[in-house]
């Protein structure tokens, strides 16, 4: 994912909530409280993650946890669904799996 690139939402209300600072792919980054992950990658990133049998780039597809689309992992290993998980301040979030996972 690209540092230069710009995120594919931009927030035009509610911009005086309190910021909340995550990890995405190692690199800090800044959402706002009550984002939820989806929200909070998009915002600063031009899509959410790789798809799995191509190289297109997914960004979430029915936004109410039924699509299967926007799944990402946590640095530990668990998956989330980002249309529907609320960001905490500190998450440490990977957008493709680490290599050495099986």
């Amino acid at each position: 994912m690209s540092e230069a690139a710009g995120g594919r939402l931009v927030r035009l209300a509610e911009t005086g909530r309190v910021p909340v600072r995550f990890l995405l792919d190692g690199v800090e980054r800044v959402a706002l409280s009550g984002d939820t992950v989806l929200t909070a990658i998009l915002t600063n990133a031009p899509s959410l993650r790789q798809a799995e049998f191509g190289p297109e780039r997914r960004a979430g597809f029915c936004l109410m946890g039924a699509c299967q689309d926007c799944w990402i992992w946590q640095e530990q290993g668990p998956r989330l669904r980002a249309c529907s998980t609320q960001l905490a301040d500190g998450m440490r979030l990977l957008t493709r799996t680490r290599g050495d996972w099986p």
